[in-house]
């Protein structure tokens, strides 16, 4: 057993400035927008207006509240506060939401099956519905000594070896390389007579950190190995990349931010000097190959619901999709046994496992999941906790609003004023936070900014409060202790606050 301290293997100097010189001549001629072309004149204005920093704490903002716009689901506050419908979505529209609701709950099976219609488990797997991830389409969690770790799984990766292997991530062919044997993902479970790929193990160290006043919060640094690998010893440069599912709302006006909007805020080079160096993540369309904005997972490495859908239809289920058609999912060539499983595709329904109407019927519900609204915006210990939130400079990353794209393809996402306090660009948390692993531009130290609407329901809906991209923090206030790189000066901030303060502004948070 090998942790994973010891596996970590970071890039040569030599390797981060051969993909760093692609990478600029990549964005030099990206073609993406610079400039919202949705607008008339007066609407742009409009826009500049409305989502321009607020300097009055003294009351909440206008629409604060509804913190997906029109689309903000105002259902009472329960475990199904993350599985509610767009308010905007039209009447016609309900029926494909609750077929891609049911198809979201389905439970796989292995082939060959009577039930063609769900056959093609696997063969190698992390869960069997994307249920089973996004328990009430919330928050995963580390197994906390449980049997099962099916709502996080370790992301596999070994770095570019050769020139070409760099100019192939730098060009965005390639987010990353997989481990020769075990691919992109380690899969714990394997359909009946076939071994599973290994188990994840944590092991975990108290770090104690005191605060301003003498508070004393313990920290729990992570370890991570794989356990009773089944085919074999990883490769040795494999890195292993702890991730929990993230919840699934709001995810279609994610996608309806103008890529303009979002690379306003980018400064790779530091040019206003705030410590602040975010970047876009840069990656191509799973269908068209085109050059698209990364947005989606926990380096950004989607560009779309769909492409985020068809990845997690691969890689954890183990079904194809038109967009990712390998019936034997993420099973590599050396897992010779697992190639020579039967897969579920039904030539009389399609070439894949899971046809393009079941894609695009799960891709509906993914997008189309509302937005809660806001509880207490506008008592006052929230007010104080939001504008501590801007003095700490938190919302140098988690921008508080955007307003979507008014040609929106989906008529439910257009023109609404939404507050996902993310600029769902990539940044350096630090060494703490590091998993050592490359994604397409994502250095081993960077993460997207994850959206913070609805993270105050966790404990409701999930049923835990774990955070982070590996759920090591039990807390919101564990969350922000982590916090280093790019945002070590607001977690020092905060670190630094009276307790009082500290308290509002988590207080805020548990408002979103």
């Amino acid at each position: 057993m090998l942790p994973f301290p010891a596996r970590r293997l970071l890039l040569s100097a030599a390797a981060c400035a051969t993909i760093a010189g692609f990478s600029a001549a990549l964005a030099a001629n990206l073609d993406l927008p610079t400039k919202r072309t949705d607008l008339t004149e007066a609407d742009a204005k409009r826009v500049a207006d409305v989502t321009r920093p607020t300097t009055d704490f003294s009351k909440a903002e206008q629409y604060e509240a509804m913190q997906a716009g029109g689309a903000t689901s105002i259902d009472p506050v329960t475990q199904d506060s993350f599985s509610h419908i767009s308010a905007t979505i039209p009447f016609e529209e309900e029926q494909p939401f609750r077929l891609g609701n049911a198809l979201f709950k389905k439970l796989w099976v292995s082939a060959p099956s009577s039930t063609q219609a769900s056959d093609g488990l696997g063969p190698l797997f992390n869960a069997r519905s994307c249920m089973s991830c996004h328990v009430n389409d919330g928050r995963g969690k580390p197994p906390e000594g449980g049997v099962s770790a099916t709502s996080m799984f370790l992301r596999l990766s070994r770095p570019a070896a050769t020139p070409e292997e760099q100019r192939a991530i730098a060009s965005a062919e390639i987010v990353n390389f997989p481990d020769p044997i075990y691919g992109h993902q380690l899969q714990d479970l394997a359909v009946p007579g076939l071994p599973s790929e290994g188990k994840m193990a944590i092991r975990y160290s108290e770090e104690p950190v005191t605060l301003a006043g003498g508070e004393i919060v313990s920290l729990r640094r992570p370890t991570y190995a794989v356990t009773n690998p089944g085919y074999g010893p990883l490769d040795p440069t494999t890195t292993l990349s702890p991730r929990v599912a993230p919840a699934m709302i709001g995810l279609g006006l994610i996608e309806a931010i103008p890529e303009a909007d979002i690379l306003a805020h980018a400064d790779p080079e530091d040019r206003d000097g705030d410590g602040i160096r975010g970047h876009a993540q840069i990656v191509r369309d799973h269908r068209t190959g085109k050059i698209a904005l990364g947005r989606f997972g926990w380096k950004a490495q989607n560009s779309s619901v769909r492409d985020q859908t068809a990845d997690a239809f691969s890689n954890d289920i183990g079904i194809s999709t038109p967009d990712r058609p390998d019936a034997h999912g993420d099973c590599t060539a050396a897992e010779t046994k697992c190639q020579a499983m039967p897969t579920g595709v039904q030539k009389r329904l399609g070439n894949e496992e899971a046809p393009g109407p079941i894609l695009d019927l799960v891709t509906f519900y993914s997008a189309n999941l509302a937005v809660p609204a806001r509880r207490k915006a506008s008592f006052p210990e929230t007010l104080k906790g939001k504008e501590i939130l801007y003095e700490s400079g938190c919302t140098a990353c988690h921008v508080p609003k955007f307003v979507t794209r008014r040609d929106s393809l989906d008529k439910a996402q257009s023109f609404q004023l939404i507050w996902p306090y993310s600029d769902f660009l990539l940044h350096d948390m630090g060494e703490g936070l590091a998993d050592g692993q490359q994604v397409g531009l994502a250095s081993g130290r960077e993460w997207r900014t994850p959206p913070l609407w609805g993270i105050g329901l966790t404990k409701t809906v999930s049923g835990h409060s774990f955070f982070l991209h590996d759920g090591r923090a039990r807390n919101l206030t564990e969350a922000i202790l982590w916090h280093g790189g790019e945002a070590q000066k607001a977690r020092d901030a905060f670190a630094s606050l009276p307790e009082g303060n500290r308290q509002a502004l988590i207080t805020f948070l548990e408002s979103l």
